[in-house]
């Protein structure tokens, strides 16, 4: 028999899985994405109190969304307004509005779309999006973002009152204006893809639903804007990325650096498919931006039989180019390791320690790690640990904090 616990842990798996969906769901009824995430998460309370007495239903999915479904009828009969309402959600339960077109037949992507609204700032369109498709908690967006907590959850909350001050209805824009609404949709699929590719907190260095979530997406969005080279080069971008993940964890769950990589595990038709995309974001030939300079790099990584064989003076250039149109200090750090393998670790520690200087990424593992890997390669092995065991305090990913230790402990004292 299941205990509440095991009931928890069930439902918080399915949300995990299910929950961007059920919200589209039923967002896309409601109109209002507020009163969906609230129905949601009501059918969620519901599941506590009822399956650890019935069981699990066969489709737990299905279940909160009726259930959900079931509540806002409760909730519209309460405010007396039965006939509009009535009319809306007897065409979805009985799968008519499913039958109808609609230009985005994705209700995931549908919900991306409609939450990055024009009357929000571009931050709080992709963190209130964030918050709603991937199931990260406000925790892991403002690790997304390199923000404080509170400040991440007040960027959310704005949000939310500035899109019902503004009488904002929760619906799929005209294909007129996905344009516009383009870039933030981009941004919401890249940091779900980074937050599977690398899970800033937990047990696992890998979220492989997040991430091949991210990938489904990026290829709709393809298929509905096939001449929009940025898209093309996120999807390229992620699939690169995807082809490493049999070879970045090993038996036991702990995270493999490149170096030490099985390269002959690499997904080789996921890297094909990435350089075909990105053939033909290049062959449009609007320039590369960020997204299409970022699978550049993920190429070069793909193509080399090893690390000492890799391009590393392409990557440093292609990192230099990226620094000018889309500057970041994640993107400085990672031109600073480049420059280590192209020029050595003298030079690239010169770089981390003036973005180090500009209090970028501060409260991060990001830049003690970089600074410990240089410092060892240097020699200077006291100043190297202690670099290590601070970057290790720091990450909040329980493999990544492992392998971080692991580095320490293995130098001299």
């Amino acid at each position: 028999m299941s205990t509440d616990t095991d009931i928890s842990r069930r439902v918080a798996a399915i949300w995990r899985i299910e929950g961007a969906r059920i919200v589209a769901t039923l967002a896309r009824v409601v109109g209002d994405l507020a009163t969906a995430e609230d129905l949601a998460q009501d059918a969620v309370a519901e599941a506590l109190v009822q399956w650890p007495r019935d069981g699990v239903p066969h489709n737990p999915g299905a279940w909160l969304t009726a259930v959900a479904k079931r509540r806002a009828i409760d909730g519209w009969r309460r405010e007396q307004n039965l006939s509009q309402k009535y009319r809306l959600i007897g065409a979805d339960l009985t799968e008519i509005s499913d039958a109808e077109w609609q230009p985005i037949d994705d209700d995931v992507l549908r919900l991306v779309f409609a939450a990055c609204h024009p009357v929000l700032a571009r931050e709080a369109q992709v963190a209130l999006t964030l918050k709603v498709v991937s199931g990260l908690d406000t925790d892991a967006i403002a690790r997304l973002f390199l923000v404080p907590v509170p400040t991440m959850q007040q960027r959310i909350v704005r949000a939310k009152k500035a899109l019902s001050a503004a009488h904002v209805p929760f619906a799929v824009p005209d294909p007129a204006e996905w344009p516009a609404r383009l870039g933030a949709v981009l941004s919401v699929i890249y940091l779900i893809f980074t937050e599977g590719y690398a899970a800033s907190a937990g047990d696992a260095v890998l979220r492989t639903e997040l991430a091949h979530e991210a990938v489904r997406l990026g290829r709709v969005v393809n298929r509905l804007l096939p001449r929009e080279p940025e898209a093309l080069g996120l999807t390229a971008l992620m699939e690169v990325q995807a082809s490493r993940f049999a070879t970045r964890v090993d038996a036991h769950g702990d995270a493999v650096l490149l170096a030490d990589q099985d390269r002959r595990r690499w997904d080789r038709s996921a890297i094909a498919r990435g350089a075909a995309l990105l053939d033909r974001a290049d062959a449009l030939g609007q320039g590369r931006g960020p997204y299409q300079l970022q699978a550049a790099i993920a190429l070069c990584h793909a193509r080399a039989a090893s690390v000492e064989a890799t391009d590393w003076d392409r990557i440093v250039l292609l990192y230099e180019t990226l620094g000018r149109i889309a500057p970041s200090p994640v993107v400085e750090l990672n031109r600073a390791v480049a420059v280590s393998m192209a020029s050595g670790p003298l030079e690239a520690l010169a770089l981390v320690d003036a973005l180090a200087s500009t209090g970028a990424l501060r409260g991060s593992h990001l830049i003690p790690s970089v600074r410990g890997e240089l410092l060892s390669r240097l020699g200077l092995t006291r100043e190297a640990r202690a670099e290590l065991s601070a970057a290790a305090e720091l990450t909040r990913n329980e493999r990544e904090a492992a392998l971080l230790r692991r580095k320490y402990e293995a130098l001299p004292l």
